[in-house]
């Protein structure tokens, strides 16, 4: 492979805003990919695909490069040159890689695989609160599947689309795609590609959604003609794929803090043909408490500490803090007691999370339970990422008996 300085300098650039500046690295990496017009597929590939890697192995790279935590331009250049001689590329003759240490750059590697913490660039405090709630080996395992990037996964709208006719309609753009075993509306990019320049996407046939959230909508057990409310909507992934299985029949009422999400949401449902849907901003308690004993199903995606999508977020490795993973479990315990009002008798409440930790999931739901006999669980699920490859996810179905 051949370093272009131009693709390298945007890469160091974004790393620099990323690491510095603590900005989040979707958005840095959307940016970044905008700074030159004539880039073509692989240019893109390359800044994308190496900006993620040296955010996920930030840890490592740091600890080879002897950076000491310190992220100069100086020492976002030696941090890139590891990159590259553990992938084996030739660096070029720019100044910045003449006193590149190969061959201590390979051997630092080997000597710190001892250190799984930092061989799989991870916070101590991370390894540790995951080590204990899940154990060694289980862990061990997560944590490596945690560091392969995330598949692109399509979720097909129903409302627009079927499987196949989505499959075949990429595939006139060159986009190939693959289905899922056990995902019913799940296909799988074979290749990473821009699907959100094609038509496909543009007359609301698909949205991108990971296989593991997918299975979020398909436990709540929907039917047409059903009084829906989802309580943590944010822009509406899950909300989209309920109107889809409710085939657009009955009603959803979507619900977050954050009215600017709920705004992204409109416009996603316009896109996708899900009309069934109406938005609510939550301005206090009053704002849930108006929807108490009214909805035959609800959602609680439940606010998380997200460790269950590290490969698909990996900066957010570097800006959770333990105070907030505390912080956040008294929060859902909170959001459970109170959203679950919102079913009526007969009624059924989904909480998930996107975290792997069982303080924050099947814990909550034991927890909840000892309080508010009139519900019971009637199953759950937990999803790690080294088992299914793709999210770690937990979801439980939960039904109000009285």
């Amino acid at each position: 492979m051949r370093l272009h300085r131009n693709l390298v300098y945007t890469v160091i650039e974004a790393l620099e805003a990323v690491f510095n500046e603590k900005e989040y690295a979707d958005k840095v990496l959307q940016k970044a990919l905008k700074k030159d017009a004539r880039w073509g597929a692989r240019d893109r590939k390359f800044v994308a695909e190496t900006f993620y890697e040296i955010v996920r192995w930030k840890r490592l790279y740091n600890e080879i490069a002897g950076t000491k935590d310190h992220y100069s331009r100086e020492n976002l250049w030696k941090i890139f040159s590891v990159w590259a001689v553990l992938r084996g590329i030739d660096l070029p003759e720019w100044k910045y890689f003449t006193e590149t240490p190969v061959r201590r750059i390979k051997g630092k590697f080997d000597e710190l695989q001892s250190n799984r913490a930092v061989a799989q660039s991870i916070p101590d405090w991370m390894d540790e609160l995951c080590l204990k709630e899940l154990g060694e080996k289980k862990w061990t395992a997560e944590l490596k599947a945690q560091n392969i990037p995330a598949a692109a996964i399509l979720r097909v709208n129903t409302l627009r689309a079927t499987k196949k006719q989505l499959h075949d309609l990429l595939a006139k753009d060159e986009i190939l795609t693959k289905p899922i075993k056990g995902y019913p509306s799940a296909l799988e990019l074979v290749e990473r590609k821009n699907v959100f320049i094609t038509q496909a996407f543009k007359s609301g046939m698909f949205e991108m959604q990971d296989a593991s959230s997918q299975l979020v909508a398909e436990f709540l057990d929907v039917e047409p003609g059903m009084r829906v409310v989802d309580t943590c909507a944010g822009a509406g992934g899950k909300t989209l794929h309920i109107a889809a299985l409710m085939q657009n029949k009955g009603s959803i009422i979507a619900t977050d803090i954050y009215g600017g999400k709920l705004v992204e949401l409109k416009k996603r449902a316009k896109r996708a043909g899900a009309f069934n849907i109406t938005t609510k901003k939550i301005e206090s308690t009053k704002t849930i408490k108006k929807l108490y004993n009214t909805a035959d199903r609800v959602l609680i995606d439940a606010p998380c500490s997200g460790l269950g999508v590290l490969k698909r977020n990996p900066d957010s490795k570097w800006k959770l803090q333990p105070e907030f993973v505390d912080n956040i479990k008294i929060t859902q315990a909170d959001v459970l007691q109170r959203y679950s009002k919102i079913a009526k008798i007969g009624g059924k409440v989904v909480y998930a999370t996107c975290s792997v930790l069982p303080s924050e999931n099947q814990e909550q739901v034991a927890k909840f339970l000892e309080k508010n006999t009139n519900f019971k669980l009637i199953k759950d699920k937990k999803i790690l990422s080294s088992v299914s490859g793709y999210d770690g996810f937990y979801i439980s179905l939960l039904e109000r008996i009285s």
